[in-house]
């Protein structure tokens, strides 16, 4: 596993061993931040991203990578949690070495996202990818976000799931827009209605 393109272009990204974590694929990535970019190589310069159920922090790191100005990894298990802030260690990205910010939450996305929305956080970008036996998870978090009052009118939201599994196409404001199937995944675009 390795961050796809930007500052840290090809450096690798450590992940667990015997541990319930799904890293989300490079290919997978790379289509992801493709299809966020929409041809636009200055997409994600001074953006706000949640990366919620982190895991590894792939998707975050990629972000920074990337121009992010800020990244909230959220993750509730201590070893992945852990792995997280390794992996950012690793590209050296510490608080306090003049990089762009971040910060690990180890919490329940319930929890973090009400955490955030108090500190008036308004993402341009969230990332949902529970492990993809939690269904639930799936749709219980496209609700909280769908009633948060922090979503901007730009705000996309993304989750990734087993293409077996639909998490739905949408719930109280949110719809999707675009569902992507790749291997045995798939990435849902969600949005607020114009």
């Amino acid at each position: 596993m390795r961050v796809i393109a930007g500052q840290f272009r090809s450096r690798p990204l450590h992940s667990l061993q015997g541990v319930e974590l799904r890293p989300t694929s490079d290919r997978l990535r790379e289509t992801l931040f493709n299809v966020l970019a929409a041809g636009n190589p200055a997409a994600f310069e001074g953006s706000v991203w949640l990366d919620l159920c982190a895991g590894t922090g792939a998707v975050g790191i990629e972000a920074l990578s990337r121009g992010a100005a800020r990244v909230y990894f959220v993750e509730s298990s201590p070893p992945a949690a852990s792995l997280i802030r390794r992996n950012l260690r690793s590209l050296g990205l510490e608080h306090g070495s003049g990089v762009p910010g971040f910060q690990v939450l180890q919490d329940d996305v319930s929890r973090a996202v009400g955490k955030l929305e108090a500190e008036g956080v308004t993402p341009d970008f969230i990332f949902l990818d529970p492990p993809y036996r939690l269904e639930q998870l799936y749709r219980h978090t496209l609700q909280l976000l769908s009633q948060s009052s922090h979503l901007g009118p730009k705000t996309m939201i993304v989750a990734e799931h087993e293409k077996r599994f639909d998490p739905g196409d949408g719930l109280a404001l949110l719809h999707r827009y675009r569902k992507l199937i790749q291997g045995d995944a798939a990435l849902s675009f969600y949005r607020l209605p114009e």
